[in-house]
């Protein structure tokens, strides 16, 4: 599904949505549904997110993930088959229950669940393998999308949710639901003090900022570079360079081992976001440079996402406290792309730029306040 809006080729990329238009001009269908698809997903996938937590505390994993994997390839089916509009919004929705079965955070409450307190190493690997994603996916996406079109594409990547994804979860996900003490009493609240409540809001709110952030940057990346003075041959390549950012800065991360308390990545991944950021906006650095530190901002939050609830709220009913942090964030993931549209257009890129900057300091803010409260005395000294 990401084939849709992030491709980096030029040829299909020459503006933005550059599959989206591909898909709107094969079909007739206006471009604001094509690309609201993806946002009608994150919806449903925000809604779910909740229900998907309390059920892998519940019951395990496996059979979730298994689920996902059967709902993407589904979704998928639907969209290559399309015949109208409203079939390929329907193909969005069952992508979007999906995606909220099947992607990082119900993954990451699995880990938690399985492992506990353990879990972290098992998180960042999971997000260093999950970061060549869209390395391969974008250059494999061109190649069907130019040689069996778009639906085309559709069917080779729900075969493969079919053919590799659901094998895995079922043949390498234990059927075990992890120990016993790891699972909350009914009568037992996730956010028993004060202090747990106070970083829970916090944490959303960080969540919110960035997922604003992330998904307003990744579908206009290329409008806002080129704004800027860029050619469109540039701006793809500085766009390019986004993605082994990521991995670069998750493998530093790994390779530190859990030395450092979860918080600290979470400040670096918000702090290396900002700078990248507030560097496009003010003209602080050159763009390659601002990238690299955006992409790495990007890249080790998705590990913090993981191990940071983990840490402050404990093994106890994290699945539940992952499927209550996805709502907001995916809600905000989904509204970024139109909500970035409109500044764009009444404010123009510029603003926008600042406009983002703005948020990312406000993000600043926000993670510095995040555990000050709230933790044990151990946690503290090592946050």
């Amino acid at each position: 599904m990401r084939f849709i809006r992030n491709s980096c080729h030029p040829k299909l990329r020459a503006r933005p949505f550059g599959f989206a238009r591909y898909i709107s001009r094969d079909t007739g269908w206006p471009l604001p549904w094509v690309v609201g698809g993806v946002s009608v997903g994150l919806l449903v996938s925000a809604a779910a997110s909740p229900r998907v937590g309390a059920t892998i505390s519940a019951r395990g994993g496996r059979p979730v993930l298994a689920t996902g994997a059967l709902l993407l390839a589904l979704g998928l089916a639907v969209l290559g088959l399309s015949p109208n509009l409203p079939t390929f919004i329907a193909g969005w929705v069952i992508i979007g229950l999906g995606m909220g079965m099947g992607l990082y955070d119900p993954a990451f409450a699995t880990l938690g669940r399985l492992y506990g307190s353990d879990a972290r190493s098992a998180i960042t690997t999971l997000t260093l393998w999950g970061g060549f994603a869209s390395t391969v996916c974008w250059p494999l996406s061109v190649f069907m999308v130019e040689h069996v079109g778009w639906r085309g594409a559709c069917l080779a990547y729900a075969a493969l949710h079919v053919c590799v994804t659901l094998p895995l979860a079922l043949l390498f996900v234990p059927a075990g639901t992890g120990s016993a003490s790891l699972l909350p009493r009914r009568d037992e609240p996730l956010a028993q003090s004060d202090g747990e409540r106070r970083n829970f809001l916090l944490l959303v709110g960080v969540l919110v900022l960035c997922s604003t952030i992330f998904g307003l940057v990744s579908v206009h990346l290329l409008t806002l570079l080129q704004a800027r003075g860029e050619t469109l041959a540039a701006a793809v390549a500085f766009g390019a360079m986004v993605g082994p950012s990521q991995v670069g800065a998750r493998i530093l991360e790994m390779a530190g081992r859990g030395r450092h308390h979860p918080l600290w990545t979470m400040r670096a991944a918000v702090a290396l976001t900002a700078v990248g950021v507030c560097a496009l906006a003010f003209d602080l650095l050159p763009v390659a440079a601002a990238m690299v530190f955006y992409g790495a901002g990007n890249g080790i939050l998705s590990i913090a996402r993981g191990t940071v609830p983990l840490a402050l709220f404990g093994p106890v009913g994290y699945a539940s406290v992952m499927g209550r942090l996805a709502r907001p964030a995916q809600v905000a993931q989904a509204l970024a792309p139109t909500v970035g549209a409109v500044l764009i257009a009444r404010m123009g890129s510029h603003a926008t730029l600042v406009t983002l900057a703005a948020l990312s300091m406000v993000a600043v803010g926000v993670v510095l306040l995040l555990g000050k409260h709230g933790m044990d005395p151990d946690s503290q000294r090592h946050a």
